[in-house]
């Protein structure tokens, strides 16, 4: 059980979110909470200063300047160490210096040459404790309820224990210790400079007991929705090990429910095969095989993926890609024309590489169609797969295989015509018309 702040967190936590590389994302998002923190009480500092300078007399402005400066000071040392194994520890001891500091300065006068005349008992009649509470503002930044409770804890501690002192003085005057009193008298005694009254300062603790309460089911809130979508985005992570990265945000999206409705639409079908891939991995073990099968899928879905391709499924030594197939992609045709090229000078710098080692180069052929499919869902209740079905699938399949012994990319005229010819620069080495096997007629190709 993973403990954190000193209790459980699977008290926090849902259980299935305490793994390992759950905890480190939310752990990172405090880590940024702390730096957040910091940067919020940059701000507020500054301000701060602004305001003492207008506000008050010099020097007295300069003795207010240095104690915000050690307040400043006292919110670093945690964001300097916030990524240390005992930074929460530090963060904590800190928070009881900064009620303390802040605390003793609005509490205790200025002393020396800042020293005022007036009674201390009229520091708590000032509106000056609100100070305070921007510490619970700071802590909620951090996404930790339990660091809010801390710290309205330590403000209640601590405050009280200053404000009791101060009441406990012997020139302090206090209802509580004149008895029976008429309202004129009462009134007297209020605006008496050494009246300290208690019930203001109840006001004050209760009043930041219910806002550290209400801030920290805020932040307790705030947390959960942060682990919901942590668990989201690792939802999607692990969906885009087993589909294509755009299949699993289209899934993760509002519209998922309606994902995978069957329509047609015009797409672009790219099939890739290792050529003779059986026959190199013969005399190889399996871990060699299957080590060189994921470098050619690793390469070949790099590049599809630059170029806004949908990798529909590995077919053993294999692929099938799509462009335009998830979404309407108006460019579709362009985008895969251009892959193909991209692929050749791919598998081509791969295949010299492993020439240059010493190993059995590779010969990668491709085959590439457009036209109007049918996309959508296939697939039973319980396993569905998203892909594209119609005869120009079946026609880039067999454009893939008739490329042995005419070249290694082989793509139909109605691609070349739908992306506007060949890509800049690139060219094809002839054109030709092409007998699809099981098939009635032909269709015109070109050939790399």
């Amino acid at each position: 059980m993973i403990e954190w702040l000193g209790v459980q967190i699977s008290a926090v936590l849902p259980a299935k979110l305490t793994s390992d590389e759950h905890f480190r994302r939310l752990y990172d998002a405090e880590i940024e909470g702390i730096a957040t923190a910091f940067r919020f009480r940059l701000c507020a500092v500054a301000v701060i200063a602004i305001w003492l300078l207008v506000s008050t007399a010099w020097p007295r402005n300069l003795y207010y300047l240095s104690v915000s400066l050690c307040f400043l000071v006292l919110s670093y040392a945690p964001y300097a160490t916030r990524r240390l194994p005992y930074a929460w520890i530090l963060k904590l001891v800190c928070t009881v210096l900064d009620v303390a500091l802040v605390t003793a300065t609005i509490l205790l006068p200025p002393f020396g040459d800042f020293a005022s005349d007036w009674p201390v008992q009229t520091r708590t009649r000032g509106p000056e404790y609100l100070y305070v509470l921007l510490l619970l503002a700071e802590a909620a930044l951090t996404y930790s309820p339990i660091l809010v409770v801390w710290t309205g804890s330590v403000i209640v501690s601590i405050w009280s224990f200053g404000v009791g002192r101060i009441y406990n003085r012997p020139d302090t005057v206090g209802f509580e210790k004149a008895g029976e009193l008429t309202d004129m008298q009462a009134l007297d005694r209020f605006l008496d400079p050494f009246f300290v009254g208690l019930t203001s300062m109840w006001v004050q603790l209760v009043s930041t007991v219910l806002f550290t309460l209400f801030l920290a089911v805020a932040v307790l809130r705030s947390r959960k929705t942060l682990i919901a979508q942590i668990k989201d985005n690792a939802a999607r992570e692990s969906l885009a090990l087993y589909v294509s990265p755009d299949v699993a945000q289209a899934v993760s999206d509002e519209a998922a429910p309606d994902f995978g409705a069957p329509s047609k639409r015009n797409v672009a079908v790219m099939f890739v095969d290792i050529v003779g891939f059986t026959k190199i991995a013969e005399n190889r073990l399996p871990e060699e095989a299957l080590t060189l099968l994921s470098s050619f899928q690793e390469r070949g879905c790099e590049c599809i993926f630059r170029y806004s391709g949908t990798l529909d499924k590995f077919l053993g030594d294999g692929l099938m890609a799509t462009f335009g197939g998830v979404e309407n992609q108006t460019d579709a045709a362009k985008q895969a024309l251009e892959c193909g090229f991209a692929l050749l000078d791919t598998y081509t710098a791969w295949s010299d590489k492993r020439s240059a080692r010493g190993l059995e180069p590779v010969t990668v052929s491709i085959g590439l169609h457009f036209g109007e499919v049918i996309v959508g869902n296939v697939g039973t209740k319980d396993r569905r797969e998203f892909t594209v079905i119609g005869d120009v699938v079946n026609v880039a399949s067999r454009l893939e295989r008739a490329t042995r012994g005419l070249g290694r990319l082989l793509v139909s005229d109605a691609c070349v015509q739908a992306a506007g010819g060949a890509p800049e620069g690139r060219f094809f080495t002839r054109s030709l018309t092409v007998d699809i096997r099981g098939r009635h007629g032909s269709i015109s190709a070109h050939v790399v």
